[in-house]
């Protein structure tokens, strides 16, 4: 199950590298080791939440075009509510 997580980890960032993302703040509670860090595009942003040495547990969460909130388990949840956003634009 570990290799699931670290792959949908990678996945996610090197698609977020590729697209431009910019870390826009970064918080790391220090009793829990717990960053969360917030990411935008354009008028795209989600949050990634990950404790520290594991990134098989990290949790993505991002909204929608209609501001309805969804938990990214999946690169292709990530890429819809993205090009949906995206899309909207004029």
């Amino acid at each position: 199950m570990n290799n699931i997580g670290n792959t949908l980890h990678a996945k996610v960032h090197k698609w977020i590298d590729t697209i431009g993302f910019r870390l826009n703040t970064s918080q790391t509670n220090s009793k829990s080791h717990i960053t969360t860090n917030h990411y935008f595009f354009e008028t795209f942003n989600f949050f990634e939440k990950s404790k520290k040495n594991k990134p098989e547990a990290t949790k993505f969460l991002c909204f929608d075009a209609y501001g309805e909130k969804i938990n990214v388990k999946s690169l292709l949840d990530l890429q819809v509510a993205f090009f949906d956003n995206i899309s909207q634009l004029k």
